[in-house]
Formats: structure tokens, C-alpha cells, sequence
């Protein structure tokens, strides 16, 4: 029988199911079916899994971002390296609680050890950004940087977690979207939703996770091509302004293909995701209004070389910042 037959194929835990769909009366639909494990790799007790892999390589490569921004700017690597662990609690602490708080509170406070369990996801977004904003200014009153610059320095690795986070989602099979008809529609015969039924009852949905990594590479590129173009020179608040318009504009709208979690159509005209992404999106469109209002280029807050002592010019460490 052929891969298309009508019989599922298997293809390294992948498995593609050919359905007559109701809604197409003349052919057939070829739909994926994600039966995916989230684990990758296990040896006796241990596991790996996939979610916790990508939020290593999250961690890993935010810092890198970050690391070539605070260089770029004339920062030392003790001031780029110091972050590092301020950032990844910020990271795991803020959109753990975020997800225990928004959206599965009853669940987390039956439980509560399960707060402890992130390798098996569950962390919102909007929690790591507020935890990673709040962390972010106390790092730059500790070295008396600008807010506004480090949020810009650290825009383009947010945007990087963002997109690898729903990656893990996606080989979790979680945050699954609403059922649809689309060519394009994915079958979760592990979500939480439908684990519990026969495969030919699981419905296709919609794979919005699928639809924010897209978000997240989209907000990667455009920051990094308005940072190539400005580089130094760009008016300070620029980067952060955007990674805020960009990305929880784009959640707002991806939030209507996403499975209900918190709040139902009952219970509200909009999802959970979309309360929590309209105070980000005009906090950066006030953001943004400042910063092409009254541009001030982030290379004005470049430090001045620090030199040996004997010499006539240099400077203290914290000294010749503005902050803001």
C-alpha cells in the first residue's frame, strides 16, 4: 500500500494520514498527523526531552545576542557575562509564573510541585517578558547603564526565545490551535484536548505554534535589518518599541487560531492572550513615539575608553551614563 494509502505511514514518529474530509467532496486531504514523543533521548532515569534541549539552545544563543550588543556598544564582557544568570531566572521564574497565575492556576495550586516541572512546558510568554523587563532595569540600575538601552540590546534575544518556546510547544504537542479545515491543518492525537480519543476522531487543527515560530523569525529579521541599518545610531528605545508593536501585535492575532485555555468565548470577546498582549503593544507604541519624537542616537551613551591610571583621560566604571 502506498504511503498515501489508507492506511497511516510512519516516518521517525511522524505519521501522515490520508482523511476524506466532509468538507471536500471530491478528494481526499492529506493531513499530518504530530505523534511525536517529547522525549528525545532516554537513558534508564534520565530524560531528555526536546523542550528542554530548545530552551538550553534559547538560553545559549539569547546570551550571544546579547553578548555581541553590549560589545557592539563599547560594554566589557564581565558587564555582558554578569547578566547571563539574572536572565535565565528572569526567564524560567517569570513565565512559569506567568503560566501558573494566567492561565492554569487551579490545576498549579492542587499541585503546587508541578510549578517545578518546566522541562515539560507550560510557560507563557508574557510572564518571561515582564520577569525579563523588571530584571533588566534592576541590571541596569546595578550598573548604571540606560533602561531603555539594555531593553534594546536585549530585544533581538527575546525575540529568539519567543520563537524557539513555541518550537518546544510544537514538539510537546501543546498550545494547540482551534479545529479547522485548512490544507494545512495538523492532527494532536497527544494534546491535552484529545489524547483521549481514536485517532479518527481527532480533530485537525490549526498548528499555531507553527504560526508564531513564523512571528518570531519575522521580529528577529526586522530588528536585526532596523540594527544593521542604524547600528549605533539608532534613536535609543527603537529596538525595544518595535519587539513589543511586532511581536504582541502578533500574538494578538494569533490568538484567534489558538485553542481556548483560560477564558472562553462565554466568558469573554477575547482570549487571556489577548488582554495580556494590548498593554505590551501600546507600551511600545509609546515607546516608539518618544523615541522618533526626540531621537537620541544610543552611540551618546557609548562609555569612554577606560585607560591605565597615569594618563590624563578615561574614565570611572558607571560614570559618563545616562540613564533613562
Amino acid at each position: 500500500m502506498s504511503q498515501f494509502g489508507g492506511k497511516p505511514a510512519r516516518l521517525a514518529g511522524v505519521r501522515i494520514a490520508t482523511l476524506a474530509g466532509s468538507y471536500i467532496q471530491e478528494r481526499s486531504c492529506i493531513v499530518l498527523v504530530w505523534d511525536v514523543s517529547p522525549i528525545l533521548l532516554e537513558l534508564g532515569p534520565i530524560q531528555v526531552r526536546y523542550y528542554g534541549l530548545l530552551f538550553a539552545i534559547m538560553l545559549i544563543g539569547g546570551y550571544y545576542i546579547w553578548q555581541w550588543q553590549m560589545l557592539r556598544g563599547g560594554h566589557t564582557q564581565r558587564e555582558a557575562e554578569g547578566f547571563f544568570l539574572w536572565g535565565a531566572i528572569a526567564v524560567i521564574a517569570g513565565s512559569r509564573l506567568g503560566q501558573v497565575l494566567f492561565y492554569d492556576p487551579a490545576r498549579y495550586l492542587a499541585n503546587p510541585i508541578e510549578i517545578l516541572y518546566v522541562w515539560k512546558g507550560g510557560l507563557a510568554s508574557h510572564g518571561a517578558t515582564l520577569g525579563l523587563v523588571l530584571v533588566l532595569v534592576l541590571y541596569a540600575r546595578h550598573l548604571k547603564l540606560s533602561n531603555l538601552e539594555v531593553l534594546d540590546r536585549f530585544s533581538m534575544s527575546a525575540a529568539l526565545g519567543a520563537l524557539m518556546v513555541r518550537v518546544g510547544n510544537f514538539m510537546n504537542s501543546e498550545i494547540v490551535g482551534r479545529a479547522t479545515d485548512v490544507p494545512w491543518a495538523v492532527k494532536f492525537p497527544r494534546c491535552i484536548y484529545d489524547s483521549h480519543l481514536p485517532l479518527d476522531s481527532v480533530p485537525a487543527r490549526h498548528p499555531s505554534q507553527i504560526y508564531e515560530v513564523f512571528l518570531g523569525l519575522f521580529v528577529i529579521l526586522s530588528l536585526y535589518f532596523v540594527d544593521r541599518k542604524y547600528k549605533e545610531e539608532r534613536p535609543l528605545g527603537l529596538l525595544a518599541s518595535l519587539f513589543f508593536i511586532l511581536y504582541f501585535s502578533g500574538r494578538f492575532v494569533v490568538e484567534f487560531f489558538k485553542e481556548y485555555q483560560t477564558l472562553s468565548p462565554n466568558e469573554s470577546f477575547l482570549t487571556m492572550g489577548q488582554w495580556l498582549s494590548i498593554p505590551f503593544v501600546l507600551i511600545g507604541a509609546f515607546m516608539l513615539y518618544r523615541a522618533l519624537r526626540a531621537p537620541v542616537p544610543t552611540s551618546s551613551l557609548r562609555p569612554a575608553p577606560i585607560v591605565k591610571e597615569g594618563t590624563k583621560k578615561g574614565r570611572k566604571k558607571g560614570k559618563g551614563k545616562e540613564k533613562n
